[in-house]
């Protein structure tokens, strides 16, 4: 830090990486308070010789900066008061006669850092320091093991654990949509061990919640899940009702990020056209900016806390959050091009589909949601979580919430003139769609994909183009309505 900084620092009372304090003639206690803050987040500066009074600061100097600088420095490099070792850096200052010392304590890679007992563990929030509550002393804990436990065995899995539909469906998409990935040519015991699906002939944590079957994920990871609720609102208070859509529980990651994807595509201007495996090959940077998020998430959730992966969409907004803080401060990671996931074996089957980045964290592909929308997006991360949130227009998001209604009515204006053609040109899943809404018009599209034996997301696919055909029409809510054939031949 130099002169120039420290004023900039003394101008604005808001910096969550800068504390003051008045030490005149000894350290004072709460320094200490500071320190454990600073090492549990993203590192901080502590200036000694400086009081504050309300949005003011007042030089008032220290008297012995040499004893100071000893005193602090031998404290924080021995385990004498803290539980780690800190090696802070030191900045002195002479301002209008008056000694000020500035000492820098970095970020520790092991946490939770605190002093004489775990009790006096602090975080920073805002611009103060606050004593860490249980929940986000467990947090920092689990921090520790940031980018290994994805890749350690699950004791009492098999490859029997996993799900033989996905796991069946993944190696058909990485055939079907990257046909030079040499993966391709190995059988399946050498491509699981290889992608780390399987090791010591039990399933990676990664393999489980990639391709596992979802009784087996809940039983080693308690209530698993992706919550996904579309709200009518700017806010839970704001809304009508508490929400208008909610994702069906999916039995594993792969999945959940079709069924997700296929969602989330309604918020992006001109979206693609959906294929025969639920992705498309035209894809919006509106899209790849979503798509991001999403993966974003899935990959660096950390699926030990009991908080679970959320998507919210409100009427002005998508927010993306996840429990599991980033490695490292928002900042650097936008100017660093490198990949810290916390779970680097899902990360890689992202990545070896090409759902996402090679490299990093996607941010230059998230902000061109903001280059194409002129919305924003914001980056957040605390001690226990992270979010993302893409701004969007109000009145886009109204229009196209209304999408769905507007082409129902348009199908029941146009249904004797084109519906008999459409219904010619049906595939065999469609067909197979038809007849057993037919049967039971209250059927769910999980049942569906059960009973006909496609994901979910394929569920959707074709649902929505039986709706576009005319061939079909939803009466109710998404949860306790039901489905209406408007003609069978």
């Amino acid at each position: 830090m130099d002169k120039e900084q420290l004023f900039k620092y003394l101008q604005d009372i808001e910096w969550d990486n800068f504390e003051v304090k008045k030490a005149e003639n000894a350290l004072p206690k709460n320094c200490w308070d500071t320190v454990s803050a600073f090492a549990n987040t993203s590192g901080g500066w502590l200036v000694l010789g400086v009081s504050q009074h309300g949005k003011k600061f007042e030089i008032t100097g220290v008297s012995d900066m040499e004893k100071l600088e000893q005193d602090l420095g031998s404290t924080l490099r021995s385990r004498s008061k803290f539980n780690v070792i800190i090696h802070p850096t030191f900045s002195k200052f002479d301002i209008e006669g008056k000694k000020v010392l500035a000492c820098f304590i970095p970020s520790s890679d092991v946490k939770p850092v605190y002093y004489n007992s775990l009790v006096n563990t602090f975080i920073r929030t805002g611009s103060g320091d606050q004593r860490a509550s249980e929940f986000e002393i467990n947090a920092l804990y689990r921090n520790q093991s940031f980018g290994t436990m994805s890749a350690k065995t699950v004791e009492g899995t098999s490859v029997k654990s996993l799900n033989k539909a996905s796991y069946n469906r993944f190696r058909d998409y990485l055939i079907r949509m990257v046909p030079e990935l040499h993966y391709n040519k190995l059988k399946n015991d050498e491509f699981n061990y290889k992608l780390q699906i399987i090791k010591d002939d039990k399933l990676t944590y990664g393999g489980l919640l990639f391709l596992g079957k979802n009784e087996e994920i809940n039983y080693h990871l308690s209530d698993f899940r992706v919550d996904y609720l579309e709200i009518p609102g700017i806010s839970y208070s704001d809304a009508k009702v508490r929400y208008t859509y909610r994702i069906e529980e999916q039995e594993n990651l792969w999945e959940y990020y079709f069924v997700l994807f296929q969602r989330l595509k309604i918020y992006a201007n001109n979206p693609l056209t959906i294929g025969e495996m639920g992705i498309g090959h035209e894809d919006t940077k509106e899209l790849y900016a979503l798509r991001e998020a999403l993966v974003n998430l899935l990959i660096h959730t950390d699926y030990f806390s009991p908080m679970k992966p959320r998507i919210r969409v409100f009427t002005n907004r998508i927010e993306f959050e996840n429990p599991g803080s980033l490695p490292r401060p928002v900042e650097e990671l936008l100017k660093a091009d490198e990949s810290l996931p916390r779970n680097p074996v899902l990360a890689k089957f992202f990545r070896i589909a090409k759902l996402c980045e090679s490299a990093g964290y996607g941010f230059d592909r998230m902000l061109e949601w903001k280059n194409q929308t002129g919305n924003d997006v914001l980056f957040e991360t605390t001690i226990d979580k992270t979010k993302f949130t893409f701004m969007i227009d109000t009145t886009k998001t109204i229009r196209e919430n209304n999408i769905e209604n507007n082409i129902e009515n348009n199908i029941e204006n146009n249904i004797e003139n084109n519906i008999e053609n459409n219904i010619e040109k049906l595939t065999n899943n469609q067909k197979k769609i038809i007849e057993n809404i037919n049967n039971n018009p209250f059927i769910t599209s999980k049942e569906l994909s059960n009973i006909i034996g496609i994901t979910s997301d394929n569920i959707l696919v074709n649902i929505s183009k039986l709706k576009n055909k005319g061939i079909i029409r939803r009466e109710g809510a998404d949860k306790g309505g039901k489905w209406i054939i408007l003609k069978t031949e």
